[in-house]
């Protein structure tokens, strides 16, 4: 049975990651004030950024679908492990040993599955590289000589070989103490008749990383005649390899992508060494499937979908590369960036551009120059004999049905004058209505512009900050949490959370019920629950991690972690802006007291006993002295 993680080396591993260098491994970050950081949400679509980093208190937080935690909770969600998988990941990334407290350390059966397939993928890239200079490899290094790769740009990109022999890598990696399971379930080996055979023989390897820098999978190509598989081969689907969602070249890329808002798409892997090695560095490639959503997704958390991306593609200019151009353009439109597509002369592909026309020629290619919206309407208008007013109708009416998909009113008008030119259309005005036409056609049908359909939402409806799943206990309409009914408890509660030091002792003597809103309620419950503020003079980090953990549930931990990273409202945070929100929170529940006590007595009227009676009047008189000091004196009056 594995042992539980010593809680000490725990508090260890987050205090030695810096969340900003996890999460920036994933997307780009950028300057959000106040010390924050954002980009774009990993975790839910989104054109512009919500999510939010807090590098001080080590915490990050989705404005938009409100997940939030530490850095070990961003970890488990992005890469789908447990907590122990996780932190046993920080852990090596920080260099700390850890202690597990039912037994000793065991990696073979402690450490979690993802940890031991990645471990295992490691073995194989440092097995395969060392195998390319052996005897056997001359064909593989033949392979990349004749394409203008030498030894440097393979160790570069780890090129290595696999031996044609039934179990070489099967053998090496039982020694290295994997079993049989874990080499099966990781796709390195397969069943055999007698027992794991290696998946890849004989071939010329590429190791594939996620955007992490993990090896996650391989790619495999031919060599020998006899080989009767396919030319490419790769790793199968695994639960650390999902072809959909793995970018060749990304973990190499991925700093410059974001640097240069700028991602260039090609086909393979001797693509991807090509560009690099003409310095094209921000060159990427998909693994054996069409360019999709999830690469999409990939591309524009690193690209930020800011005014100044792009993306291009290089495709084959044969009927294939055609066909890919336009499923592109079909996917286009999630991007904010602008696309555009790039085809070498004579239809050659970056490696052989690179081989035939150097460097100069591969850096050309990729420089922008057809926007992809463009190349697929011409795809699209060039099947049509547009000399017959006929083929000028069809060709309208297909290519009308793409544009109509352009969700940006302005981009889409523009684009639908550009088709009227395509297909010999004087009345610009009459394409453009028609285009306007197909576009309303699939709204009203319950879809969206694209034509893909989905739920139809009410028109220039504002979006609404409410509490998307209210916690067991809340109860009543949804919540308007930003209100400005409740933004003086929200302003609050970001202060005791993320200021303590300014709102101490002071905010320790506030009950629950000063704050009207149950979620805010049950943040206050979560403070005192974990010590009180005051807790957070001298430990932030373990101060935010105990009110983290005195949450009842996901949704309140959630709330947690947003006011924990949210900006604050006013420009300058000291103790007077900390004392403005501290009076307006207590001088309003005061007020609701006079009101409930006034009320209580209406209510009764004369059925009230003197002595309750009087009662009541001094409490009414008490409180409304102490409104009116606080009114006169402000947070001295606390």
């Amino acid at each position: 049975m594995a042992g539980r993680i010593n809680d000490d080396d725990v508090k260890a591993v987050r205090d030695a990651v810096p969340i900003d260098s996890v999460v920036s491994e994933y997307l780009q970050l950028r300057s959000a004030g106040g010390g924050n950081l954002k980009g774009l949400c990993p975790f839910h679509d989104e054109k512009s950024p919500s999510f939010q980093v807090s590098p001080g208190k080590g915490l990050f937080h989705c404005f938009g679908c409100q997940e939030g935690g530490d850095t070990i909770a961003f970890v488990m969600k992005i890469d789908h492990l447990s907590f122990s998988e996780t932190v046993e990941r920080l852990a090596a990334k920080a260099g700390i040993t850890l202690r597990y407290e039912e037994g000793g350390y065991n990696p073979s059966h402690q450490r979690g599955e993802r940890i031991r397939l990645i471990e295992a993928h490691q073995a194989a890239a440092e097995f395969y590289v060392a195998q390319l200079d052996g005897p056997e490899a001359e064909a593989g290094r033949k392979f990349l000589a004749e394409r203008g790769f030498d030894q440097a740009a393979a160790a570069h990109f780890r090129v290595g070989y696999s031996p044609a022999g039934w179990d070489h890598l099967t053998r090496y990696l039982r020694g290295k103490g994997f079993s049989d399971k874990e080499l099966i379930t990781s796709g390195l080996s397969q069943d055999g008749r007698r027992g794991p055979i290696d998946r890849f023989r004989g071939r010329l390897m590429w190791p594939i990383s996620d955007t992490a820098g993990e090896i996650v999978g391989f790619g495999a190509r031919k060599l020998r005649d006899d080989d009767n598989g396919p030319k490419y081969l790769n790793t199968p689907e695994t639960p650390i390899y999902k072809k959909s969602q793995v970018l060749y070249g990304i973990d190499l890329a991925k700093k410059d992508i974001a640097k240069a808002s700028r991602a260039v798409v090609v086909e393979g892997y001797t693509d991807v060494m090509a560009c690099h090695l003409a310095g094209v560095t921000t060159a990427i490639a998909t693994c054996g499937t069409a360019f999709g959503n999830d690469h999409i997704k990939i591309l524009r958390r690193l690209l930020m979908d800011n005014g100044s991306a792009r993306v291009i593609f290089t495709f084959d200019g044969d009927a294939a590369g055609q066909k890919a151009a336009l499923r592109a353009f079909e996917d286009d439109q999630k991007f904010a960036a602008e696309t555009y597509i790039a085809i070498a002369p004579d239809g050659m592909d970056p490696c052989d551009l690179r081989l035939g026309k150097g460097d100069d020629a591969v850096r050309d290619l990729v420089e922008p120059r057809t926007p992809l919206f463009e190349f697929a309407l011409r795809q699209i208008v060039g099947r049509y004999d547009l000399e017959t007013p006929a083929g000028r109708a069809a060709a309208l009416d297909e290519a009308a049905a793409v544009v109509a998909k352009i969700k940006t009113s302005s981009v889409q008008r523009e684009v639908a004058v550009q088709l009227a030119g395509f297909v010999g259309i004087l009345d610009q005005e009459f394409v453009v209505r028609r285009v306007a036409q197909l576009a309303r056609w699939a709204r009203d049908k319950g879809g969206d512009p694209s034509g893909r359909g989905g739920p139809r939402g009410g028109r220039g409806a504002p979006p609404q900050h409410t509490a998307p799943h209210p916690a067991p206990g809340f109860s009543g309409p949804a919540l308007n949490l930003r209100s400005p009914a409740h933004r003086t408890e929200r302003e609050l509660l970001k202060l005791a959370l993320q200021k303590p030091a300014l709102v101490s002792p002071a905010f320790d003597a506030y009950g629950a019920d000063e704050f009207t809103a149950p979620p805010y309620a049950a943040v206050r419950r979560c403070i005192e629950d974990a010590g009180g503020a005051e807790q957070g003079l001298a430990d932030d980090r373990a101060y935010l991690g105990a009110v983290l953990d005195a949450a009842p549930d996901d949704t309140v931990r959630n709330l947690v972690t947003e006011l924990a990273v949210e900006v604050f409202h006013g420009r300058t945070i000291d103790e007077t802006y900390a004392g403005v929100q501290l009076v307006h929170v207590r001088l309003r529940a005061v007020d609701r007291r006079i009101n409930d006590v006034q009320g209580s007595l209406a209510r009764l009227g004369s059925n009230v006993a003197p002595a309750e009676l009087a009662a009541a009047q001094n409490e009414v008189w008490v409180l409304q002295q102490y409104a009116q000091s606080l009114r006169i004196h402000g947070a001295a009056a606390l």
